[in-house]
């Protein structure tokens, strides 16, 4: 059957109408890589506590991109937390990340080419336990003693930074580093005195295997941990709409993280990572979830990042001096925000730890 010449143009105005209305597809095959510096419970490919551990959970980024078969998405978690991050980013087998201040500041320094998309986990606090019989009563009492902590983390800056704050430095005490599995193992049986970390040592002082004595919730903000979604620079360069549409997943994340009523539901969807659900609603009490799951490049988070930086070269953990000058692009956050008409749900903070506007 042959179309007549109008019928023919009003076939294809309507094609092209319909490719307008369609969110822009990959023409070639993609593959996302997504990584995630941490790892659940005994190995499992899920976290728990950010707004990135939900879009993982929930199939944010999947969904995102289910009509276009040509993209696929692949998430991979690290024990080695921010360091392996790091290392994946320079063999380029790594497109995002969710990764802490101190080791993306660290492969800043080393030449990674990234950017700094939005916060995710920003704002996270840090918890210090000590051995169940131990007389250890404050950060004071550390000195001489043996004390966990990943190097290279964001953990490992904020427990440098409590410790100064405190009148010791890594020289006053045994550090001994450990990832979050080994910590559990070495706090239970008394090889170390006391460790620094989170929702790990919050569960072990609930099965009364260890005493939680401080943590910087409630403390200044400055001592918590930051940490966000990293993206390789030429992957940016290449895939402009694919990134934003990446962006748009993680926002939706963290807008449906950050939303009160759905606080149980959220627990339960990071439960996927085999942290119990009592030890979250613990982590997460007296703060409401939009302050830990906002996603804004706010005046806090930068001068946290520039603070880190310095801090970072003061403590001997980098070499040379790293700038931030550059790292940030807000532009596909602030696309993300418009197009979803949430310019004023979350609430920025300035640089000295208090709500802007207050």
């Amino acid at each position: 059957m042959k179309l007549s010449h109008f019928t023919r143009r009003a076939v294809l105005a309507t094609f092209a109408l319909a490719a307008l209305a369609s969110p822009a597809l990959s023409e070639e095959p993609v593959t996302i890589n997504v990584g995630y510096a941490a790892i659940g419970l005994d190995n499992r490919p899920y976290a728990e506590g950010t707004s990135a551990a939900t879009a993982r959970a929930g199939e944010y980024l999947e969904k995102e991109f289910a009509n276009d078969p040509n993209v696929k998405i692949e998430w991979f978690f690290f024990k080695g937390a921010g360091p392996a991050v790091n290392e994946a980013f320079a063999n380029n087998q790594l497109d995002f990340a969710y990764q802490g201040d101190l080791p993306s500041l660290i492969g800043r320094a080393n030449g990674l080419k990234t950017k700094y998309l939005l916060a995710s986990g920003a704002r996270k606090p840090l918890y210090l336990a000590v051995a169940k019989d131990s007389d250890i009563k404050s950060v004071a009492d550390l000195k001489g003693k043996k004390v966990a902590y990943q190097r290279g983390t964001n953990g490992h800056l904020a427990a440098i930074k409590i410790l100064e704050a405190n009148g010791l430095t890594e020289k006053d005490i045994q550090v001994i580093n450990l990832d979050s599995a080994g910590t559990v193992a070495a706090l239970t049986s008394q090889d170390i005195d006391a460790a620094f970390g989170d929702t790990t040592l919050i569960n072990l002082a609930a099965k009364g295997s260890a005493k939680v004595i401080y943590t910087t919730k409630g403390d200044d903000p400055r001592f918590g941990r930051n940490a966000g979604i990293i993206a390789r620079e030429d992957f940016i360069d290449k895939h402009p709409e694919i990134t934003q549409r990446v962006v748009d997943a993680f926002v939706k994340a963290a807008q449906w993280s950050s939303d009160e009523p759905n606080r149980a539901a959220l627990f339960e969807l990071w439960h996927k990572s085999g942290t119990p659900i009592p030890i979250l609603e613990d982590y997460f009490s007296n703060d409401k979830l939009a302050y830990r799951n906002s996603p804004l490049v706010d005046a806090l988070l930068v001068s946290q990042y520039v603070e880190q930086g310095a801090k970072a070269k003061e403590f001997g953990l980098i070499r040379r001096d790293v700038s931030v000058e550059g790292w940030f692009e807000p532009k596909y956050l602030n696309a993300s925000l418009e197009k979803l008409g949430l310019q004023n749900f979350w609430r920025a903070y300035g640089a000295n730890g208090k709500p802007l506007g207050s």
